[in-house]
């Protein structure tokens, strides 16, 4: 506080004395203090951050404590959960990471009190938050005598209404007394420095503690209280998501191993019933089995594996392998290579069983037909797993599978109601078999998908951009000229003639096709962005063969100290080639093109830096000034890439000493310190002296007259 308050004196008595005739002391009036002031407090609160927190502990036992992380939001504001928002520009989780320590434990994750989930129309997302207040919990196990210290960092971000804070990680310290007790019953130490997996955050149990009446040095206060219990919510939309289980059912029963019982089943119903009637009942009962099987089965999966099981899948690298894995074997079974089956005695116990008639036995036969249907379903069902793979708790899952079950259910039911349009059923045939390699042909791009996620969250380097884009040409490219008729698979018959529906369907893929091949010389390729790695996650940073920089200058000789720059550059927004998080080349770079630096902080969960982009960057008025007139870097604040040992170091930031550990924290401090604001997207251009000579900075603005005005002003300055 004190460094702050000299620099903003030292910066104000410069202004006035400038201002002054003759550098002569003028007494200040009232109104000119009063701004002073004001001034003073805008400077100040440019620091502060809408989240503030405090540290207590609860005893448990003798070796165990609850370590109790309370935050007080400010009202408008948002502290957002554990558990990561999936998305493009979803905000950052909240997170806790503890230090390795052999003299305590972690019980379990942390735990999380009561949150809301809304759908944010500044974000546009569904967000899981806290408002008001908010209280994380993580239970720990002493394994020593004597004095002990728990410390580790947590980092959070809070938005309101589209301006996001992202303070830099602080520290926590929370001391606790052992005992010989705990030194004598020490168990496996979990105690790895820990990134919180927020995917394993389960329900808080509603259990009174005792209070302990040590104190953290942290200022905490010890207060008599419970921690709320996490409500488990899901992020889905139940409507969306019976939606998408309907349409795979529907797919399923095109498939010949359900679709050729239709007749056969609805006749059987009809005729062995007695009567019309009963033919019906017996219709919607074992309509209702289907629905009720496929229901057991998830409620299956979710009661063995957890209610997260299925929402691991995003961030999760095993599981992603395994699905990557799953796809392939459900793709070359649909290509004819094998035929994936359940075991044949089970399904002759269930027919046997289905054979003894009445409820039971309608029951059974449903149970069969899911059973021999395997085969059909199983890629279905794996690709809707993905699909509904959202929130904490039972209610995607359930609903995504009711309506994948009412989709197969539903055709039987409603031709034992109306028993006259099974004459015009089409006849199986040739076209089922187009439909299942059809389907194979989407899980292999779906395959691709997953291996991407994996290789992208660890940096493995194997399925960059280029390539998989390139995988997806190449499978959408043979899905085309299958459906032309330029090759058949082993069960195909040949076709005596293109049908209007293959024509049509290969005329989409062909199209599609053609559409990704720009994406390996950098296009943006928006119908599929949230599908392919990011454009700096690529082979050539500068778009396949260098060939993606339309518009801006490019160095003959890469020799030249120009040129070596210009190689450190990648394709940004627009295919745009921009230098990311390499502020000091971006500057000498501007010096040697004599142009300006337009500096752009921004941040990988910015919703309205991609609002910016999209929306803003693209016009042609703006795009042109970004592509011709200056040089731009992209600064992201919420980098968690680690900087260089040599560039580290200690700033007055956020009311305390920090350390800068991370790029994103080197940004956030030249954000906050140098242009007083901590929020994104924030825009300003500045000359070769690091001097700003744009009309103040600009963020959100979505007038593209005003945002080209205020470049063209900038721009005009520099050449001025």
């Amino acid at each position: 506080m004190c460094q702050l308050f000299y620099n903003f004196i030292i910066n104000e008595l410069l202004f006035l004395a400038i201002n002054t005739n003759a550098f002569k002391i003028k007494l200040i009036d009232m109104k000119k203090l009063f701004l002073l002031i004001l001034l003073f407090v805008l400077k100040l609160s440019a620091q502060e951050t809408p989240v503030t927190w405090q540290f207590e502990t609860k005893k448990v036992s003798d070796c165990e404590y609850d370590l109790i992380f309370k935050a007080t939001v400010k009202e408008g504001w948002h502290l957002y959960s554990l558990k990561k928002t999936e998305g493009d520009g979803a905000p950052n989780p909240t997170v806790f990471k503890f230090t390795k320590s052999k003299d305590y434990e972690l019980i379990g994750a942390v735990k999380e009190s009561k949150t809301k989930t809304d759908f944010d129309k500044d974000l546009e997302l569904t967000t899981i938050y806290h408002e008001h207040t908010g209280s994380f919990t993580q239970r720990i196990k002493l394994l020593s005598g004597g004095a002990i210290k728990i410390t580790g960092k947590y980092e959070f971000q809070t938005c309101s209404k589209g301006v996001c804070v992202f303070p830099p990680p602080d520290k926590f310290q929370f001391d606790l007394q052992g005992s010989n007790t705990c030194a004598t019953n020490i168990g496996t130490a979990a105690t790895e420095s820990l990134t919180l997996d927020t995917s394993s955050v389960a329900n808080l149990p509603n259990t009174n503690m005792t209070v302990d009446t040590s104190k953290n040095v942290n200022q905490a206060q010890v207060s008599e209280s419970n921690v709320t219990p996490t409500e488990t919510k899901s992020e889905c939309n139940p409507w969306d998501t019976l939606l998408i289980g309907l349409i795979a059912g529907f797919g399923a029963v095109l498939m010949p191993c359900i679709y050729s019982l239709i007749p056969l089943t609805v006749s059987f119903f009809l005729k062995q019933s007695g009567s019309r009637a009963k033919g019906i009942r017996n219709a919607v009962l074992y309509g209702l089995f289907i629905i009720l099987i496929f229901d057991i089965l998830t409620m299956g999966i979710t009661v063995i594996f957890g209610p997260t099981a299925l929402s691991n899948i995003a961030t999760n690298t095993g599981l992603n392998i395994f699905f990557f894995l799953l796809f392939v074997v459900f793709a070359l079974s649909f290509f004819g290579l094998f035929e994936i089956t359940l075991p044949s005695a089970f399904a002759n116990k269930l027919d046997a069983k289905a054979d003894k008639g009445g409820i039971m036995g309608l029951f059974f036969m449903a149970a069969t037909l899911v059973v021999v249907s395997f085969s059909c379903t199983a890629g279905f069902m794996g690709g809707l797993i993905t699909a509904v793979a959202k929130g904490e708790g039972y209610l995607c899952p359930i609903v995504g599978f009711t309506g994948f079950g009412t989709g197969i259910a539903l055709p039987f039911m409603l031709f034992a109601f109306f028993p006259s349009w099974l004459k015009n059923l089409p006849k199986s045939g040739g076209w089922m078999t187009t439909f299942k390699v059809v389907i194979a042909f989407i899980e292999l791009a779906l395959a691709i998908k997953f291996l991407a996620n994996a290789d992208n969250v660890n940096n493995w380097g194997f399925i960059k951009r280029e390539v998989f884009i390139a995988l997806w040409i190449g499978i959408f490219a043979m899905l085309s000229l299958y459906l032309l008729g330029t090759f058949r698979t082993s069960h195909d018959d040949p076709p005596s003639h293109l049908s209007v529906g293959r024509i049509l369907f290969a005329t989409i893929s062909l199209s599609f096709t053609i559409y990704l091949i720009p994406g390996l010389w950098g296009a943006p390729l928006r119908l599929i962005a949230s599908f392919p790695p990011p454009h700096h996650y690529s082979e050539s940073p500068s778009g396949f063969g260098g060939h993606g920089t339309e518009g801006t200058t490019t160095a003959s000789n890469s020799n030249t100290e120009e040129g070596k720059l210009e190689a450190l550059r990648v394709v940004g927004p627009e295919g745009l080639m921009l230098f990311k998080d390499d502020y000091d080349n971006a500057l000498k770079y501007s010096k040697l093109v004599n142009k300006p630096l337009f500096v752009d902080f921004t941040g990988n969960a910015c919703v309205n830096c991609r609002l910016m982009e999209n929306n803003i960057w693209s016009k042609p008025t703006v795009l042109k000034y970004l592509k011709n007139d200056v040089v731009i870097v992209s600064l992201y604040v919420d980098s968690k890439v680690d900087l260089p040992k040599a560039e580290q170091k200690e700033v007055f930031w956020f009311g305390k000493q920090r350390t800068l550990e991370t790029y994103g924290e080197k940004w956030g401090y030249m954000q906050t310190t140098k242009y007083n604001s901590s929020s994104q997207p924030q825009y300003v251009i500045i000359d070769a002296a690091e001097k700003t000579i744009s009309n103040g900075t600009k963020g959100t603005e979505l007038d593209e007259a005003i945002f080209a005005d205020w470049l063209a002003k900038g721009i005009g300055s520099y050449k001025k």
